[in-house]
């Protein structure tokens, strides 16, 4: 390897993509085409920079498989930034066993963290912390060290275990500040003003009041029956209902756990749980049948008593009803906390992610974008949307990282 292409490499891996781009800017051999497509994508040029690693690694040939897995890395990490969540995985561990055979331990690494990073971006918490809990970061270069951590503290975040995130924020921040890339410890900053900022609003007999991620774990862990709108579910103790498949039993569960301790009149559970401004025979018996199914699915956290105008919650052994709901609620509010990280997602990313189709999605995107919310970047199937970061409101999905040097 020349000179250029040497200081090149430490450049890039020392964070400053300018100082890479000076040295191997003119050049058109394969380890520049790599170096000048990381560099690209460090820069934010992404459609260019997996331009230049995809003739890279045509250019390297067959004889020179490190060189090519090095460039197949790369590229899932560009797809990763891009939020192209449907890039070929096994690309990518077939490049991490090549790297691995060939004793390159440090981009081994790396691709694994990036298979982690794209598990946790689809919501697969549990996978990604038994992926994570296998690597020991102990030996591994500084920027692999901050980047474990911060895994470590979005896993904790999607658990709500606030302390055991701010503890790994602390570690991210120690290995960035040592290894002294400004980028990496940027991004360690941005996920603890994401921390401490709002994650969700508590709801106690119609009054709401935000919560940060700690005092949602505390009220978790307080014994309170709670509905939460979150994720869809009734908590008490150990116990756990989930209701995301049955929307309207979870519109009468809120309902009812917003009114807690006074009843519900049963006009007001028709015409919200079921959508109609008009209440007939045919909706109480409607009502009676999903109030049933509701009664069967908590009753071993909570009772429902019928009253002499509606229904109402009586709690096993809780002493208080609260209703945990988003920080922000409206038509599209899951759309827009993936949005918030301040990245740009395709429509098939977010319908991926969110469990939608894409049509579902993009008529989303359309009614978020003729009110302001969001906007469109570029046309066809390179079309993705973003929109500034909300202020308060935070968001689950801290996967940084820096792309990997030579």
């Amino acid at each position: 390897m020349d000179s250029l292409i040497t200081a090149a490499a430490r450049a890039l891996a020392a964070g400053d993509p300018l100082g890479a781009l000076n040295r191997v800017a003119l050049r058109d051999d394969p380890p520049a085409l790599a170096l000048r497509g990381i560099a690209l994508a460090q820069l934010g040029d992404l459609a260019l920079a997996r331009t230049l690693l995809r003739r890279a690694a045509r250019a390297f040939g067959s004889k020179e498989a490190m060189a090519r897995a090095r460039c197949v890395v790369a590229e899932a990490e560009v797809a990763l930034a891009a939020r192209e969540l449907g890039w070929p995985a096994h690309a990518l561990e077939a490049a991490q066993a090549t790297l691995e055979a060939h004793g390159d331990r440090a981009n081994a690494a790396h691709a694994r963290y990036l298979g982690i990073r794209r598990l946790l971006l689809l919501g697969r918490v549990d996978e990604a912390g038994h992926a994570l809990a296998a690597l020991d970061p102990m030996h591994s270069p500084l920027p692999l060290q901050a980047i474990h951590a911060l895994l470590q503290a979005g896993i904790a975040i999607r658990r709500v275990q606030a302390r055991a995130a701010q503890a790994a924020l602390g570690r991210a921040g120690g290995a960035a500040r040592r290894a002294g890339i400004p980028a990496l410890m940027a991004e360690v900053e941005q996920a603890a003003l994401a921390l401490a900022a709002p994650a969700a609003r508590q709801i106690v007999q119609g009054v709401a009041q935000p919560l940060r991620l700690h005092e949602v774990e505390t009220l978790l862990g307080s014994g309170a029956l709670v509905v939460d709108a979150c994720r869809h579910a009734v908590l008490a103790d150990d116990a756990t209902v989930p209701l995301a498949t049955r929307p309207v039993l979870f519109a009468l569960a809120r309902m009812l756990g917003e009114a807690w301790p006074h009843d519900v009149p049963r006009d007001v559970l028709i015409r919200h749980a079921f959508r109609t401004k008009y209440a007939d025979e045919t909706h109480r018996a409607r009502l009676r049948v999903e109030i049933g199914r509701l009664r069967t699915l908590l009753r071993e956290v909570t009772g429902l008593r019928a009253t002499k105008h509606g229904f109402v919650l009586l709690p096993r052994h809780a002493a208080e009803v609260v209703v945990l709901a988003r920080p922000v609620e409206e038509a599209h509010a899951a759309v827009l906390a993936l949005l918030a990280d301040g990245e740009s997602w395709s429509s098939s990313a977010l319908a991926l992610v969110l469990g939608s189709s894409q049509r579902s999605m993009q008529r989303a995107l359309d009614a978020l974008a003729a009110d302001g919310k969001v906007q469109p970047l570029g046309q066809g199937r390179a079309r993705r949307w973003t929109m500034p970061p909300m202020p308060g409101f935070a968001t689950a999905l801290l996967l940084p990282a820096p792309l990997p040097g030579d």
